[in-house]
């Protein structure tokens, strides 16, 4: 198998996308720090450190539901003809997205329930679990239609904010993609779907608007093994991806 590589930018979401030539992509998985967030945070149910890992006051702009139409926009452009899309977000947000991206072309299937196994954050009841919305460009089969829509991964405390297993994005990439396929996360945090990514032997390009984001993923792709390249992709078979260095 090829080497796996990775590319990373730093900017807004959209504007990164808007860079990236129409179908060149083969999956999207990714967590836009989501609007509902902030009124959580208002009433003190999310994290409340100021300058720590386990706080996201000083790590992320919020993304306002009001930008998801030229978020999903972009993506569908962006995604190549039969592929998967995966959005993560709570059940408010869901309400939200779900119809936004449909407008844009995507079918929706189903939401996912990722079971973090331990209680979190929320007020009334508090929340042990998060939705993954599965949506579809033209026509895809999954590679293991016995696969369970709930997804059993403990959550991960004390990290980045909102970070996830990398083994919840190794569900999601190895149903819909093929080695050698090119994932992207616009929102790509610390990087755990670009982990999840290179360890099934995908190729991966993420962004996020946070310095200390691209600094410790940078540092865990490379000690996945894989390496950092230069280049956009182009709308070519995967073995001339553009991710050359």
């Amino acid at each position: 198998m090829d080497e796996t590589r990775f590319q990373l930018t730093r900017g807004d979401a959209v504007a990164w996308l808007r860079t990236l030539p129409d179908e060149s992509i083969d999956l999207v998985v990714t967590d836009p720090p989501y609007e509902s967030l902030e009124k959580h945070r208002a009433i003190g149910t999310t994290t409340r450190l100021k300058h720590s890992k386990a706080s996201s006051n000083d790590w992320f702009e919020i993304f306002p539901n009001d930008r998801f139409a030229e978020l999903f926009v972009e993506i569908y452009r962006v995604m190549k003809r039969n592929s998967h899309f995966y959005l993560f977000c709570d059940p408010e947000t869901m309400f939200v997205a779900k119809p936004v991206a449909e407008a844009a072309g995507f079918k929706f299937w189903k939401p996912l329930i990722w079971n973090k196994q331990r209680i979190g954050m929320g007020y009334h009841y508090r929340a042990m679990y998060e939705c993954i919305l599965f949506f579809e460009k033209g026509k895809r089969k999954l590679h293991d239609l016995g696969i369970s829509d709930i997804i059993e991964q403990p959550r991960i405390n004390g990290g980045y904010p909102a970070e996830k297993p990398p083994q919840v994005a190794s569900v999601l990439i190895g149903q819909s993609t093929e080695p050698g396929a090119l994932v992207i996360d616009p929102f790509m945090g610390s990087g755990s779907t670009g982990v999840a990514a290179v360890g099934l032997g995908r190729n991966f390009m993420g962004n996020d608007l946070c310095e200390e984001a691209m600094l410790i993923t940078r540092q865990r792709l490379l000690e996945a093994g894989a390496k950092e390249s230069l280049g956009a992709p182009e709308a070519t078979p995967h073995s001339q991806l553009g991710l050359q260095m």
